[in-house]
């Protein structure tokens, strides 16, 4: 285990195009409100090692997590992700 590492497996580009996609059809997101995708690693103690966050850019933003990495996350998994909070 490498406690200094310090980056975290980029998530391919097209996996995040289509979770966004899945994201703006499940949550109805407008075209012109931005949704962000970001792959993070975490060090603390009990968190996953990479997780997702989603956040849809609207006012205040709406931020959701899941605890896997982009090209784990399903269509079937958004869809439970919008069933959740939706």
């Amino acid at each position: 285990m490498d406690l200094f590492k310090t980056s975290t497996p980029k998530a391919d580009p097209e996996q995040i195009e289509r979770l966004k996609a899945w994201v703006s059809e499940g949550f109805a997101v407008p075209a012109d409100i931005p949704v962000s995708i970001s792959q993070l690693a975490c060090h603390e103690p009990g968190c996953p090692p990479i997780e997702t966050v989603i956040a849809i850019m609207t006012q205040p933003p709406q931020q959701y997590k899941l605890h896997q990495a982009v090209h784990e996350i399903s269509k079937e998994d958004v869809d439970a992700l919008y069933k959740s909070h939706g």
